[in-house]
């Protein structure tokens, strides 16, 4: 071999063994981004970089015996990044050539992060990350910058104009939303605010715990409010200051819902992980509200785009359920949350109680002599969905859709003639409804909204009748479209008009079929609204003073009818401590719910809507007025309202009688006048309150024998107690709850029997006894790792399993009058665990 030979072969040998070296060391060389992801894990700090700064740089990671200075030192040499500890615990990235501005983006009001927040110079742009931090090289001192987020004022500034050292706060100025102002925090519990409007908000995502729960049940937790109760419990049938439940607006992402729960009312069917708040309105409602003479409900999905993927999966003794909150791209979410019952798996205490509870009194439960049930399964499911897309920085558009499901099937069994005969009974409850809505702002002053939803329920129950071969079919169905156009305009600072205008169709079916005899009976009737509102509010620069006055005009074009709703809410803050309010509104409702006989639907369900004909079944039309004042200072919290509510056009079919007017038709009214109190008190992490209601609630039937008696909703005084300990992971919440008996009429004493039907007491004169449940519930937070973690909770609903009734009517069997009573949930435990990611 020459000489030549020789060197080219070394020359080879070399750059192969430096190749296999080099190749060596790149493999044990990490990505920029997976040191600093170590290091945040290793000392608990935070690193706010902008993506494109550090993606592509490699390099032996630092030695895991460094401090955290001795890395970031490290890291500095070894890249063309600056690395700076601006607290203890947040690290600042940046690069070393150029100008670079960066900054956390917040609400002014609120001080939150503003996720996706678009910053702007000449060249380039940036978006805000989840914690509201962003990064923007910038090319000289002078440059233009701008700021934009959907929602807020425009910021534009130079780049000498900001703060360019330690990368401190943007504050937004929100635009034209007229944002109503927090007037008391923590109401009741952390979470709970009272709102400058007149109006209570529940932020699940900041909220604690209540007695008896130990999910955020969206229905149970509006009842810890004074003045609102439940008479048998439920969440199906929840009075407002008196009202019966269909006089209340339930909406869900402003899409009006006729259904309210699960298990026909024990548990809300409204998925909690995805329903982030809740607005309860007793009165003085805005004027783009509709109806609901009693109050509204208005839950809210997350309406902020989220940027990271998150979830969670949780199991409780009744039902299993999931949630994910996936990012997609940077204009867009998707939320999605599914649950349903574990019945077909197992059958838990939990689920023995509830079932025990629904089919109390019914054909479920109890059947002829001589007819026997088997085979008896409940099933339960809701799927819900809410997509958010930023179109550009003035367009959002959202999409929500939900569906629900109950089923309940039996067997009814019978020995007929010789012959074993078996058939089967079944009931379903629906609801499906979508809704989209879209925002624009055409400037900082000037935006609207339009907003279109769809919303379907079905009640369907076949009765098998073994003895007479028969069947029963009936069916309640309720079909509303809605089609909402809204603007706001702020006139100048603190000035705000809001106008608009909405068109309501709602249909409603009913159906009663019979196979043998041939009987078929369907009513299906059409209602369509038209209406105009407008509403002028003010804020103070100061946030003392907020009101707001409108006017709703209502045409139903069916009845050639105009109906005017004023409607007004004031606040006023004085001496600091004290807030003085004035609510009121005028409100009508074209929908209810009757009761032909008590046992239709299988005597579970059996409330059936209808619509308003303008002669035997009214509109119904309410006038509400209340007044309050509040005090508070250093923990303490007093607050008492009065109030007074005239509705009319109700029927005694609407009210559920199981006297001498049950099958009577008759109209009417009711008047209500009352008082709700609360007293609260927080110390550290210790929180406790107790309220008060007094309400006198009374009918006036003018066609009646007796035209004036009290309300089958009267409960003439509640007292509720509840106290809250929370620590870092730790959240025990207990509670009591008092109440008056509702009021019941009874036969009388001496002559019970008259002409073969029961003899009836004056009505309504006498009470169930008095109500008294004790709740208990404590939930445990822990972490897995830095991505997952843990929530387990227990809790226990009438811990001290006390009788109580709720309902008590009276029947006829064969020459004495036997008395039914209904009993609520004794000794109820439930328990939960949550993995979240």
């Amino acid at each position: 071999m020459g000489k030549n030979g020789r060197i080219l072969i070394f020359i080879g040998v070399f750059f192969l063994s430096s190749v296999i070296v080099f190749s060596q060391n790149r493999e044990k060389e990490e990505s920029l981004l997976k040191v600093i992801k170590t290091l945040q894990k290793q000392h608990n700090v935070q690193f706010n970089y902008a993506e494109d700064v550090v993606k592509d740089i490699f390099l032996m990671p630092p030695s895991n015996q460094n401090t955290l200075a001795q890395s970031l030192a490290y890291l500095e040499a070894q890249t063309p990044l600056h690395f700076t500890l601006i607290d203890t615990g947040f690290v600042l990235v940046k690069p070393k050539k150029g100008i670079v501005l960066c900054g956390y983006i917040r609400d002014k009001e609120n001080l939150m992060p503003l996720s996706l927040v678009t910053i702007q110079n000449g060249k380039s742009s940036t978006v805000t990350d989840e914690n509201g931090f962003f990064q923007l090289t910038i090319s000289n001192e002078f440059e233009d910058i701008t700021i934009r987020h959907l929602g807020y004022k425009m910021l534009a500034r130079t780049y000498n104009q900001f703060m360019k050292n330690d990368c401190g706060s943007i504050y937004l100025r929100a635009t034209s939303q007229f944002l109503s102002e927090v007037i008391i925090s923590n109401f009741i519990t952390k979470g709970i605010n009272k709102i400058s409007n007149g109006s209570f908000e529940i932020d699940f995502s900041k909220f604690d715990i209540l007695p008896g729960l130990i999910d955020n049940d969206v229905l149970q937790s509006v009842q810890s409010f004074p003045g609102i109760i439940s008479v048998d419990e439920t969440v199906s049938n929840i009075n407002i200051r008196g009202g019966s439940h269909d006089r209340n607006l339930i909406l869900w992402d402003n899409i009006k819902m006729y259904q309210s729960g699960h298990f026909f009312g024990l548990i809300s069917m409204y998925n909690p992980e995805i329903t982030q708040k809740v607005s309860l309105l007793k009165n003085g409602s805005n004027v783009a509200y509709t109806d609901g003479v009693s109050g509204t409900i208005n839950m809210q999905t997350e309406q902020n785009i989220n940027t990271k993927f998150k979830g969670n999966i949780g199991v409780n003794l009744i039902d299993a359920n999931a949630f994910v909150d996936a990012p997609i791209g940077n204009k867009s979410s998707l939320q999605l949350a599914a649950r349903k019952s574990i019945s077909n798996f197992v059958q838990t205490p939990t689920y023995t109680k509830y079932f025990d509870r629904i089919s109390q009194d019914t054909e479920v439960e109890t059947n002829m002599r001589s007819i026997t049930n088997s085979d008896k399964a409940f099933d339960f499911y809701d799927t819900s969905l809410r997509w958010l897309y930023k179109i550009t920085d003035n367009d959002e558009l959202r999409v929500n859709f939900i569906t629900v499901s109950n089923q309940l099937v039996f067997d009814e069994n019978a020995t007929i003639n010789a012959v074993e005969s078996s058939r089967e009974s079944r009931l379903t409850q629906n609801s499906i409804a979508g809704g989209l809505y879209y925002n624009r702002r055409w400037s900082d002053k000037l935006q609207t909204t339009f907003q279109v939803y769809e919303t379907d329920y079905k009640l369907k129950a076949i009765n098998a009748n073994l003895l007479d071969s028969q069947r029963f079919l009936q069916e309640n169905k309720v079909s509303e479209t809605s089609i909402k156009l809204q603007t706001d305009y702020l006139l100048k600072e603190g000035l705000h008009l809001l106008s608009g205008y909405h068109f309501v169709e709602t249909g409603v079916t009913n159906l009663d079929d019979v196979d043998t005899p041939i009987i078929r009976l369907l009513v299906s009737e059409v209602l369509r609204t038209h209406a105009l509102f407008s509403q002028i509010g003010y804020k103070s620069r100061n946030n003392n003073t907020s009101f707001n006055l409108g006017l709703r005009f209502n045409y139903i074009d069916k009845f050639k009818k105009q109906i005017y709703e004023p409607r007004l809410s004031f606040s006023q803050k004085f001496l600091e401590h004290f807030t003085f309010d004035v609510l009121g509104e005028f409100k009508h409702q074209n929908t209810s719910q009757i009761i032909n006989f008590q046992n239709d639907f299988l005597g579970i369900e059996k409330r059936r809507w209808q619509l308003s004909n303008n002669t035997s079944i009214p509109i119904i039309r309410s006038k509400q007025m209340s007044t309050g004042i509040s005090f508070s200072r250093k923990g303490w919290l007093l607050s008492a309202e009065g109030y007074y509510k005239n509705v009319e056009g109700i029927t005694t079919q609407s009210q559920g009688f199981q006297n001498q007017y049950e099958f009577v038709k008759a109209n009417g009214s009711y008047q209500v006048t009352g008082l709700d109190v609360l007293l609260r008190k927080n110390i550290s992490n210790f929180n406790t309150w107790l309220s008060y209601s007094y309400m006198d609630n009374n009918y006036r039937f003018p066609s009646l024998e007796e035209n004036s008696f009290p309300s089958n909703y009267n409960i003439a005084h509640a007292i509720t107690f509840g106290a809250n300990y929370i620590s870092n992971k730790l959240k025990i919440s207990t509670g009591l709850n008092w109440h008056t008996g509702k009021s019941i009429t009874k036969p009388t004493e001496d002559n019970q029997i008259v002409d073969g039907e029961v003899n009836f007491d004056t009505t309504n004169k006498a009470n169930l006894k008095d109500y008294l449940r004790a709740d208990i519930s404590a939930v445990y937070d822990f972490k897995y790792n830095n991505k997952v973690k843990i929530n387990a909770g227990v809790s226990i609903w009438n811990v001290l399993d006390k009788e109580n009734e709720i309902n008590t009517f009276y029947r006829i069997n064969g020459s004495t009058v036997n008395e039914n009573s209904q009993q609520s949930l004794d000794i109820t435990p439930n328990a939960v665990i949550r993995v979240h990611f």
